[in-house]
């Protein structure tokens, strides 16, 4: 027995391959909409429907009222087509199969569809295995059990005096409240029949079982399916949860323990958190091992590397959590897994929102992940989305945490304002995430993620996930922002499509509308429209008449464009476009996060900038900081990122990223440009140099700027017109330069600390606005001037050739010489002299730029530029124009929407392309809606 225990607790877990995922939740019928609704942070709880129970007959405040609940708030499924003829079910038996069956032929069609497993696909069903978890029996036991009550029913009115017939007609009524036993009863109400209506219906020939865990279920049968892999009884399994046990029955078994919250929120890890709220789903995996899913070329989507168990043993309560078990669990999923818990940054934690089951499961997690001197794995659950779905809950955590890991998301956890203590005090190594953010990759690991899931019973399961593939290959296109593209040979038949578009129809049509317009644009018919817009019925009707009211005035514009996303031109050409970055101090935490989320150029760009920066500095945590909760945190990430050798490599990183972006789509600039830092980004996105080159210049010379510790002065931005400041300078005679020309109105002055004081002192008795800014240094100023010999031989090591587009330099205002040595003097020289913004964007006018766009964090340089160049005909927008106020989604296709009005060939057809993805299982023919309530 020794020996044989011994070799267990060696043995290392075979890697399985998570290969197709298809899941039902609360607001969301698809694999996308799920995602969609984890990464946006939305809220899926509502009050209870009219399909499920009546909160008037049921909910009391009152806990202890028998027979009643004190909740009335849950995550519930939508209802989704179903046709029950495309899954062998007669339509009259529909009232006699649980929904759980139903929509378990739904989800694992999905699952399927994912992994690439379809109808028409030729592969051996012999050896696939349905294994499930499902909590006892389903939903339709509660109806057919309840019939059998006619007797007590009976007698009680008998004993009330009421006359036997009325009596029996009463007791008959009653029956006619609930479904009627028939032939497909008593298989319509087993669980172990949601995976045998699967096996049966895709016609699989291995294992089909449910396994019963409680809320441990999807993880349970998670467990079993990996032993059946490893086993080699089973070459694919179809494994997870299933939960649309939400009637008045679960809402009583929950209230009388009492475990659900009473204000009616999961708030998982909050100190305020007050108990659970329940929801119902269903979560559906395909699994292979991994050397078998490597060599049949399956979509990997992430890799199970181990799988821990255990029992509580003796404890206070049966339904008690217990530290010790939870423990045992983890401990047995790292070992299996051959993984260090310091190398797993995000936890999918069974996070029930309860008090006590939180702050156990938390001890348990500190115990196992140890102190650490700063935060560095984000904790969370979807319970405070979904709510706790019970057999799914398990199933829910494992595929968000799976599309995290293949998106490349830290996904957040909704509804905490203040941590929990035991998950924030000491040197803890957990945090809360409470927004989607880039995760970053890491040189000596994969990102890895550990899902948790317990259940009543002492049952305690711990997964241990890894990504497969570093780089995100792939755009998820939620559809909330679209652009609506319009063009003809003249306003007329522009203005006649516009008026064709039905604007009241719900959105997911709308979508397919503007599929549709992006599909037959034509950039060189001579008038063009675009109209970016989003969700929101009265927004589309109010943009549709301002664009008709344009249309159809007595002289129509030949540019024109509203603020709020409507670009519009009938002139000729496509005028030549200037691609302008904007240099340090425009950077803040999070910059641009949304367009890292969501777009792989973008994150691959960032990613690499890190990881070739990671042994000097944490570009990750900088650039994209853990969110805090207190003022003092906020204002240490703004300060962290404001250093020079930490700033301009996170701008460098991310303006590049966003110029990858706009190239996908077509955006190419013509001419380029930067405003101080911005300058080397500039010259790498014209070809000078690659990102690599680009990162290890950025680096250096914010260590150059930052200086050796010595005092090298700072700058003061000066709201006056350029000549009165060179007066200003010239008369009071102090020990300073005008180190950036910005606008003909604004001009920043550089120096010692002691003129700039004085400077200030002065300007200000004379009216002048004046603000101080954050600076390590008085940059473009002699005082620098010792860094750009060191910058010169960096340059020097290379590699560094002539761009292949035009370049600007802010030291000449004009176009970069020829001579390539020459351009790297330049380069080097640009530190300490002053910067002629003014000049550079009238000598990029007069080369024909008309267009100008501003790449990367802020808005400050098209302002500039708006003010350098007045009333003359340009076009100016910003890629990022809300400095992070509004979706960046929205901001790129603003920029995309006004470059193609202009005649840009902009490939809007890789706008939120097709797929011939279906979120349901439903083919034309007789559907009927099916939601988590029983049909």
């Amino acid at each position: 027995m020794t020996k044989s225990a011994s070799v267990t607790a060696n043995k290392t877990a075979m890697p399985l391959a998570i290969i197709g995922l298809g899941c039902l939740f609360p607001q969301a019928g698809s694999l996308n909409e799920y995602w969609t609704n984890i990464r946006r942070g939305v809220d899926t709880i509502s009050d209870v429907p009219l399909t499920h129970w009546s909160p008037e007959d049921y909910f009391s405040e009152d806990p202890s009222t028998p027979d009643k609940t004190y909740g009335r708030k849950g995550g519930f499924l939508s209802p989704v087509q179903f046709n029950p003829m495309e899954f062998g079910i007669l339509p009259n038996a529909l009232e006699a199969i649980d929904s759980s069956q139903l929509l378990g032929l739904i989800a694992t069609q999905q699952a399927l569809n994912n992994a690439g497993y379809t109808v028409d696909r030729e592969f051996d069903r012999t050896r696939i295995s349905t294994l499930l978890g499902v909590t006892g029996a389903t939903e339709m036991v509660i109806p057919l059990g309840a019939r059998l009550g006619r007797p007590i029913w009976r007698q009680a009115m008998l004993d009330s005096g009421i006359p036997e017939q009325v009596a029996d007609e009463a007791v008959e009524r009653i029956a006619e409240g609930y479904v009627p036993w028939q032939e497909n009863s008593f298989p319509g109400l087993l669980g172990n029949v949601v995976a045998g209506r699967i096996a049966r219906h895709f016609d699989f020939g291995g294992t089909n079982c449910v396994v019963d865990a409680a809320c441990g279920s999807s993880l349970s049968a998670l467990h079993l399916a990996a032993l059946e892999l490893e086993s080699g009884r089973s070459d694919m399994v179809v494994t997870g949860g299933v939960d649309t046990f939400n009637d008045i029955f679960m809402y009583t078994c929950f209230s009388k323990t009492p475990a659900l919250s009473p204000e009616g929120n999961a708030k998982p890890f909050d100190a305020n958190g007050d108990g659970t709220i329940l929801g119902e789903g269903l979560g559906v995996l395909v699994l292979k091992r991994l050397e078998d899913a490597a060599r049949d070329n399956d979509k990997i989507v992430a890799v199970i590397k181990g799988l821990g168990t255990s029992s509580d043993g003796k404890g206070e309560a049966i339904y008690a959590p217990n530290a010790k078990g939870q423990v045992e669990a983890l401990r047995n999923a790292y070992r299996l897994a051959q993984v260090s818990p310091e190398t797993v940054e995000m936890i999918e934690a069974h996070g029930t929102g309860t008090k006590v089951g939180d702050a156990v499961e938390v001890r348990a997690l500190r115990e196992v992940f140890g102190d650490a001197t700063s935060p560095w794995c984000a904790l969370g659950s979807v319970k405070s989305q979904i709510g706790h779905t019970k057999a799914a809950a398990g199933a829910a955590g494992i595929v968000k945490a799976a599309l995290a890991l293949h998106h490349k998301v830290l996904p957040p956890t909704i509804k905490v304002t203040e941590p929990l203590p035991a998950v924030v005090e000491g040197d803890t190594p957990f945090y809360i995430n409470t927004e989607a953010r880039p995760w970053l990759p890491k040189n000596a690991h994969p990102r890895r993620a550990g899902v948790s899931s317990f259940g009543f019973g002492g049952s305690n399961y711990h997964v241990v996930l890894e990504e497969y593939a570093r780089d995100r290959s792939e755009t998820v296109w939620d559809g909330e922002v679209q652009i609506l593209a319009f063009s003809a040979e003249s306003s007329t038949g522009v203005l006649q499509k516009v008026q064709a578009l039905d604007t009241s129809v719900v959105w997911d049509e709308l979508r397919e509308q503007a599929r549709e317009t992006r599909e037959s644009f034509s950039a060189t018919d001579t008038c063009r429209l675009l109209w970016v817009t989003e969700p929101g019925s009265e927004r589309l009707e109010r943009q549709k008449n301002t664009i008709v009211q344009m249309l159809t005035a007595e002289e129509v514009p030949s540019c024109w464009e509203a603020p709020d996303g409507i670009y519009w031109s009938q002139c000729s050409g496509s005028p030549k476009t200037a691609i302008l970055f904007p240099g340090q101090g425009a950077q803040y935490p999070g910059m641009l996060q949304d367009l890292a989320n969501q777009f792989p150029e973008f994150l691959k760009a960032v990613s690499e900038a890190h990881l070739r920066l990671e042994k000097k500095a944490d570009l990750a945590g900088t650039l994209f900081p853990p969110p805090s909760f207190d003022t003092t945190t906020k204002k240490a990430q703004v300060s962290n990122l404001t250093r020079t050798e930490m700033a301009q490599p996170a701008l460098g990183a991310v303006s590049i990223g966003a110029y990858h972006l706009l190239k996908r789509f077509g955006v190419q600039g013509d001419l380029f440009s930067g405003h101080s830092y911005g300058e080397l980004v500039a010259l790498c996105a014209a070809g000078a140099y690659n990102p690599e080159t680009l990162s290890r210049l950025s680096r250096l010379r914010g260590e150059l700027m930052a200086g050796d510790g010595a005092d090298l002065g700072t700058m003061l931005a000066v709201a006056l017109p350029l000549e009165e400041i060179d007066a200003f300078l010239q008369q009071e005679n102090l020990d300073l330069v005008l180190a950036n020309r910005n606008t003909p109105e604004q001009g920043v002055l550089s120096g010692t600390r002691e003129a700039i004081v004085k400077a200030e002192e002065i300007l200000k008795t004379k009216g002048a606005r004046c603000t101080r800014l954050d600076v390590a240094a008085a940059f473009h100023s002699p005082l620098v001037e010792k860094a750009a010999e060191p910058l010169l031989k960096a340059l020097q090591d290379g590699p560094f050739q002539s761009p292949a587009a035009p370049v600007f330099s802010n030291t000449l205002g004009e176009e970069y010489p020829a001579d390539t040595y020459r351009s790297m003097e330049v380069l080097a020289g640009q530190l300490a002299r002053p910067v002629q913004f003014v000049k550079q964007i009238e000598a990029m006018y007069k080369a024909g730029a008309r267009v100008f766009i501003e790449v990367g964090p802020g808005s400050r340089l098209a302002g500039m530029a708006k003010r350098i160049l007045g009333d003359r005909p340009h076009r100016l927008i910003s890629l990022d124009g809300s400095s992070g106020r509004r979706s960046g989604v929205f901001e790129l296709a603003k920029v995309l929407g006004l470059t193609a009005s202009l005649g840009h060939p902009i490939r809007l057809q890789d706008w939120d392309p097709a797929t011939d993805a279906h979120p349901g299982g439903a083919k034309p023919g007789l559907t009927v809606e099916i939601c988590g309530a029983n049909y």
